[in-house]
């Protein structure tokens, strides 16, 4: 629980529980090196905490071809589930690939 009284959850954690990634490591290396913002704010701490309402946008890729993944979280995960389980804790509001 947060210290303002709302439920929060652990950035890699969160990460992890919306198929990211597949490993929880990974989503902790992946924000450790500095690819995730929090509300525009760059954050490199895995710790970080993460509400619903939040808005994290998420370098993706290599190089320039990367793809950049804006989410706005919907709801805090209570577990890994399936992928269209994870799909409900964020909206993905990214702008569509040009092609």
């Amino acid at each position: 629980m947060a210290e303002d009284g709302r439920e929060a959850q652990r950035l890699d954690a969160w990460l992890w529980c919306a198929r990211l990634r597949k490993t929880r490591s990974d989503c902790a290396r992946l924000v450790e090196a500095g690819a995730v913002r929090i509300n525009r704010q760059p954050t490199d701490k895995a710790h970080a905490r993460v509400r619903p309402g939040d808005v994290l946008t998420i370098a993706q890729g290599h190089g320039g071809s990367g793809r950049i993944a804006v989410w706005r979280i919907v709801a805090l995960a209570e577990r890994r589930g399936p992928s269209a389980e994870a799909r409900t804790l964020y909206e993905d509001l990214s702008e569509p690939p040009e092609g």
